[in-house]
């Protein structure tokens, strides 16, 4: 009984990601009509554990509940995309002022390195290579996290996860590379964790994410998706 227990939660959590994964990244569009037996065969789960997955991404305010009509891609709009801008930046400027009192050697080492990583990918996105775009992002997921990876709180580091995934589907359907502007920003935010200069972190991140913000309005790609909340 346990082990068949185990075996199903394994297969409801790797649905979860996958679904969650997909709308994060667009492939499940704002405002789509989540058919549970549609759904059933893309992922391959029953519709009880659809159903159970559904309402937990309903919890993290990807999916919205629907009472009777069931689920949908929960929608996006431009007062939405501020708040989450400014609550990213609220949790990540407090998360860095921590990490970059307590972090050592081994912090250090890790941002350099997922900064590395994303630098390289920035520098193939600017000469025009885009097939590589959730690669891109995943890495630009990294070094944030990275950034505040030894602010010493694991709730803190969770939900900052969470609210940079939402600020995350954003960037993805408007497709928001905003090329040498954000990679110098991503630079300096490398340089001061080094220095250990939270104040200009700080003034850089505010005029990352609000550029990133604004870039991703000025597309136009989201204005089909908008909704009026």
């Amino acid at each position: 009984m346990n082990k068949i227990k185990s075996e199903n939660n394994g297969i409801g959590d790797g649905a979860h990601r996958r679904i969650r994964t997909d709308i994060i990244f667009g492939r499940l569009a704002p405002g789509q009509r989540l058919r549970l037996e549609s759904l059933r065969d893309s992922y391959e789960v029953s519709v009880s554990t659809l159903r159970e997955i559904l309402s937990r991404l309903a919890s993290e305010g990807l999916v919205t509940a629907e009472g009777q009509r069931g689920f949908q891609v929960s929608t996006i709009s431009e007062h939405n995309l501020r708040e989450i801008a400014a609550l990213r930046l609220l949790l990540e400027s407090h998360a860095m002022a921590h990490s970059f009192e307590t972090g050592g050697v081994e912090w250090e080492a890790s941002v350099l390195a997922s900064h590395h990583k994303l630098a390289t990918m920035e520098r193939r996105m600017s000469a025009g290579d885009l097939s590589q775009t959730e690669t891109w992002k995943r890495y630009d997921w990294e070094f944030h996290q990275s950034l505040i990876a030894a602010c010493g709180s694991e709730m803190l580091m969770q939900t900052h996860a969470q609210v940079f995934d939402k600020y995350l589907r954003y960037q993805m359907i408007a497709l928001s590379h905003r090329g040498e502007i954000a990679a110098a920003e991503h630079l300096e935010l490398k340089d001061c964790a080094l220095r250990r200069d939270a104040a200009r972190a700080r003034d850089v991140l505010i005029a990352h994410v609000e550029g990133g913000v604004s870039h991703a309005l000025e597309t136009g790609l989201l204005a089909g998706f908008m909704g009026d909340a």
